[in-house]
């Protein structure tokens, strides 16, 4: 319940943000920026799933060769109370991993590399499953795309204000202080906005853990996955795809350094497994 507030109060300070910072450029400013938000992130909301498969390399499940997962899914579905997904796919990768992909309950897929199916043990892999089915089930995708919107907002207005500023003319008007003022502003506002952004992601990603873990009535197993996870993803960084969707897999796929994990859409692992080992059921 926690995460679910919090996620509805950063949306909110977002919001607020938003109203504040397009207050400066008038209805027709804020008109533009939205509808170019909206335009870029309607595609992604609608092909996240075909967008991600391709980038990663899935490929459809091979039905007489891993029927045992199909079953998995289609029991951890059926325990999540939400339609099963509408594909399950292989990542040709021995890193360990796996994300779900979708518009919400109703149409998403699940996929999961090679590696994922060798490393961890049939518990293992059914909580990270569960992880992965309750993705689909809390909608964030949809939430995600919410907070990118907001925040491409944000971002396109904050270049007007940096324009606008720097090109906007020298007349008596606008004195030096007003300019500098304003470019202060652009320059923060987006960065505190992908802040936020950020932490939506990092709290859905706590909130899918302990979804995950209420489906299996089991914290310990997802903990034991997300270590094994963690040493693989560190081991063998993903050599393909991009990051820009790295936020879908259970874990960062790719070599990140201590800067860029200030930025990171996942919270720290540590801090996952302890959550995790601490639940009780």
């Amino acid at each position: 319940m926690w995460n679910q507030i919090k996620t509805v109060l950063f949306l909110a300070i977002l919001t607020a943000i938003l109203l504040f910072f397009g207050s400066f450029f008038g209805r027709v400013g804020l008109t533009i920026a939205i509808i170019f938000a909206l335009s870029i992130n309607f595609i992604t909301y609608f092909f996240s799933d075909r967008i991600a498969l391709f980038m990663y390399r899935a490929k459809p499940i091979k039905k007489d060769k891993y029927q045992w997962l199909i079953n998995d899914i289609k029991q951890l579905s059926k325990e999540a109370k939400i339609p099963e997904p509408k594909g399950i796919y292989i990542i040709p990768t021995e890193q360990a991993n796996a994300f779900c992909a979708g518009r919400g309950p109703k149409h998403y897929v699940v996929a999961c590399t090679e590696g994922i199916l060798k490393i961890l043990d049939k518990e293992e892999l059914r909580a990270v499953l569960a992880h992965e089915i309750a993705h689909a089930k809390n909608r964030d995708v949809l939430i995600a795309t919410i907070a990118a919107t907001i925040a491409g907002v944000i971002s396109y207005l904050a270049h007007m204000a940096q324009f606008a500023a720097i090109f906007g003319g020298r007349d008596n008007e606008r004195s030096a202080s007003n300019i500098i003022g304003l470019l202060i502003l652009a320059i923060l506002t987006p960065i505190i906005a992908l802040i936020i952004q950020l932490a939506i992601s990092r709290t859905r990603e706590y909130h899918a853990d302990e979804t995950g873990a209420k489906i299996i009535r089991n914290g310990k197993p997802l903990a034991s996955a997300l270590e094994k996870i963690e040493k693989s993803v560190k081991s063998s960084p993903l050599n393909f795809g991009s990051e820009a969707a790295s936020s879908l897999f259970i874990s960062n796929p790719f070599k990140r350094n201590a800067l860029l994990n200030l930025f990171s859409t996942h919270p720290p692992v540590e801090a996952r497994i302890k959550r995790l080992k601490e639940m009780n059921f």
